[in-house]
């Protein structure tokens, strides 16, 4: 199995673009780009108090609440109530988007794409049990978002992740987890 360990434990703390909050990032691509020349990129989002989410012109997101009891979401003019763990949220990026929380805070995966011309990620959130295969792809990226998860040889604990790169793996886990499949 040809797969990267991304430990949660190397995760620093960065404030959001506007201030509202602070994110920690999994993954970016390209390696390295900030927030205004990356191609996609996948972080965890704490959400601790209502207000205004960041805008990111020409970027799309796909927003999935793994902790807390849920936001009520103003995205342009339309209302979204997010009250449901682990149901993946697709809304553009760079309309004004507000949030009301619902009964404190929540944590967010939180997968965004620069619309122009980057491949549209698809999220899963699975619950892996004894056994799930996982193909490779261009890229591939396995979140543990509850409890533990073994990709392969991989061991991971909660937040941890693991990109795939070369050959299928099993997937096993005791809770939720997120595969991020990026490219055809």
């Amino acid at each position: 199995m040809s797969a990267h360990l991304l430990p949660a434990a190397g995760r620093g703390d960065v404030p959001w673009k506007n201030g509202g909050g602070v994110t920690r990032e999994i993954v970016v691509h390209p390696e390295g780009a900030d927030m205004a020349g990356f191609a996609w990129r996948v972080s965890l989002a704490d959400v601790g108090a209502d207000g205004p989410f960041s805008s990111f012109a020409g970027v799309d997101r796909i927003l999935t609440m793994v902790e807390g009891a849920g936001m009520d979401l103003t995205v342009g003019d339309e209302h979204r109530l997010v009250d449901t763990r682990y149901v993946p949220r697709r809304f553009p990026g760079d309309l004004p988007t507000g949030c009301r929380l619902l009964g404190g805070p929540v944590v967010n995966l939180n997968v965004m794409w620069n619309r122009d011309g980057s491949p549209v990620p698809v999220v899963d959130v699975v619950f892996p049990g004894d056994g799930v295969s996982v193909a490779p792809g261009p890229a591939v990226l396995v979140v543990a978002l509850g409890g533990s998860a073994q990709l392969g040889g991989l061991s991971l604990g909660r937040y941890d992740a693991a990109l795939l790169t070369a050959e299928p793996a099993t997937l096993r886990g005791s809770g939720p987890v997120a595969v991020i499949r990026v490219g055809p």
